[in-house]
């Protein structure tokens, strides 16, 4: 399994670095032990994390409400959480 992705409780849990800001949203891949994604949205008044929350709900075809901002709301390292996706499609449909 990837150091970015953990298993437990029925949940999957993602350790992401964010850049904002970006020209488009996107994976850029690994950063360390964290998968990197660029998002278009500025780092102000929670429209980044907002932005991220919606990338990976499209991305893993889940409901925005099944996603949740777990740590780092003023961070560029985020934790999530992820309920009713399995680790192996999370991965594959993020990397």
């Amino acid at each position: 399994m990837v150091e970015w992705l953990r298993v437990g409780n029925g949940k999957i849990t993602l350790t992401l670095h964010i850049q904002p800001g970006a020209k488009k949203t996107e994976v850029a891949g690994l950063y360390g032990d964290a998968l990197k994604i660029r998002l278009a949205a500025p780092p102000v008044d929670g429209k980044a994390n907002a932005a991220l929350i919606a990338f990976v709900a499209d991305r893993l075809g889940v409901a925005r409400s099944a996603v949740s901002l777990k740590s780092g709301q003023t961070s560029r390292r985020k934790v999530i959480e992820v309920l009713a996706v399995s680790a192996d499609d999370a991965q594959r449909l993020l990397t």
